[in-house]
C-alpha cells in the first residue's frame, strides 16, 4: 500500500464537499505483474441523462528539496498512471492535486511549470487544504484552456 500524502484527508473532504463521491481510496490500478495506487478516485452525478463524471486524483505536495525533482517524478507519475487508465479506464479523468500555494508557485509563476503544464494539458485540481475546498479546476479542451 502506498504512504498518503499530507494532504489526503484533506483533498478526500473537499471532494466530498464538492459533491464528489469517493470510490476507492487508494484506487488499483494493474499492469502485467505491477501494482499500481492512485490516490483516491471519485463519482459525481452530473444528471439522470448525463450519467455520472469519473475522476481519478494524485495528490503531489511538492515538499522535497528540489521544485523541479518533485515536479519531474510528479509528471513522470502522471504519465504512467493515464497510460495504464488508457487502457482500462477509459471514462475516468486523471488529475494531478495540489495545495493552491504549490499551484501559485510551480504552475504559475515558474516558467518550467507553465511549459509543461501548457504543452501537456494535464487537468489539476487546485485545493485549501485548510479549508478543505477545491478553489480552481484546471480543465483543457482541444481548442485551449
Amino acid at each position: 500500500m502506498p504512504v498518503r500524502d499530507c494532504y489526503h484527508e484533506n483533498l478526500k473532504n473537499a471532494l466530498i464537499k464538492d459533491g464528489w463521491n469517493v470510490t476507492d481510496d487508494p484506487f488499483h490500478l494493474k499492469w502485467g505483474k505491477k501494482d499500481l495506487y492512485v490516490d483516491l478516485a471519485a463519482e459525481k452525478l452530473l444528471t439522470a441523462e448525463k450519467g455520472t463524471e469519473k475522476i481519478a486524483v494524485e495528490i503531489k505536495t511538492f515538499s522535497g528539496d528540489s521544485e523541479v525533482a518533485d515536479l519531474e517524478q510528479a509528471i513522470g507519475q502522471y504519465f504512467t498512471y493515464l497510460a495504464v487508465m488508457s487502457r482500462n479506464y477509459q471514462d475516468r479523468v486523471l488529475y494531478i492535486a495540489v495545495h493552491e500555494d504549490v499551484f501559485t508557485d510551480i504552475f504559475e509563476e515558474e516558467p518550467l511549470g507553465k511549459l509543461i503544464l501548457e504543452d501537456y494539458k494535464i487537468p489539476l485540481i487546485v485545493f485549501n487544504p485548510k479549508r478543505e475546498v477545491i478553489v480552481r479546476w484546471v480543465i483543457w479542451s482541444n481548442t485551449g484552456n
